[in-house]
């Protein structure tokens, strides 16, 4: 099944290419040749922009989840049977109005929303029509082409240079967000006793030190995806930096003054 027939992507497949068309349209007077990529530059911030909520959900999540650490660690002192801890690690997050896959929405958020990019730049009718931006380009570079395609026609000199200034910038942020958005590593904690019979609580250690390397994999990505959808990628990565880096400095801040008590909000 083609994935740009399900309708909720093929929606959003029209109105990214209607919106980017127009865009590029309102940007070739100055930009030229860069009007398809600066026109997707504007789609990338004004989708971040209507993204905000969700990340500011997400820094929330994020801030009650290293509150409630302290008691976590209470509980898995306490609790030596896995089947007791875990219920009681849920009925804490319960109480608190979280859960541990809080702030997740935003990536699954990401994922048409990057669909309907790869699909700009790949599908060659979108509604029935011919696809323009496939003839669009920077640099002299096909936005439709992808760093295998590059290296594969032979002449990929002078042209690979946009990619590797691209690489290079999103490997940056890469370890940027590798260094301050990752959680910390934590101690791995004795691992308590099931009781007979009980079902094993779930090991979480190897998934969390796998996912403060997550960022690399955008990098990843990046390289095999259409150029389009690599400055997509590259855009929406430094956003999402400077997003959570501002967000966790204001909330992070009410959330203290909110814990000092009334005294301290009122000051």
């Amino acid at each position: 099944m083609d994935l740009y027939s399900f309708p909720p992507i093929a929606l959003l497949l029209d109105g990214a290419y209607w919106l980017v068309s127009r865009l590029q349209e309102f940007v070739t007077p100055f930009a030229g040749e860069a009007s398809a990529a600066l026109a997707l530059v504007i789609l990338t911030v004004l989708i971040r922009t209507a993204l905000i909520p969700v990340g500011r959900s997400q820094v929330k999540a994020e801030i009650s989840r290293k509150r409630l650490a302290p008691m976590i660690a209470e509980l898995q002192k306490k609790y030596k049977n896995r089947e007791t801890l875990q219920r009681k690690t849920m009925e804490l997050y319960q109480r608190e109005g979280t859960s541990p896959l809080a702030g997740c929405l935003p990536l699954l958020l990401q994922i048409p929303v990057l669909s309907a990019i790869y699909g700009l730049f790949i599908k060659p009718t979108i509604h029935d029509r011919p696809n323009e931006l496939l003839q669009a380009t920077l640099g002299g570079l096909p936005l439709s082409h992808n760093l295998p395609t590059l290296l594969g026609g032979g002449d990929a000199w002078p042209r690979i240079l946009i990619y590797v200034a691209l690489l290079g910038f999103m490997i940056v942020i890469a370890e940027l967000q590798r260094r301050y958005l990752a959680p910390p590593q934590a101690p791995t904690p004795t691992p308590p006793t099931p009781a007979p019979g009980a079902p094993a609580m779930p090991d979480l250690g190897g998934l969390m030190k796998a996912m403060r390397w997550m960022p690399y994999l955008t990098v990843v990505i990046a390289a095999s995806v259409p150029l389009a959808a690599g400055i997509y990628l590259a855009l929406t990565s430094t956003w999402t930096l400077a997003e959570r880096l501002i967000l966790r400095r204001v909330l992070g801040a009410r959330a203290e003054r909110e814990a000092s008590g009334p005294a301290a909000v009122s000051a």
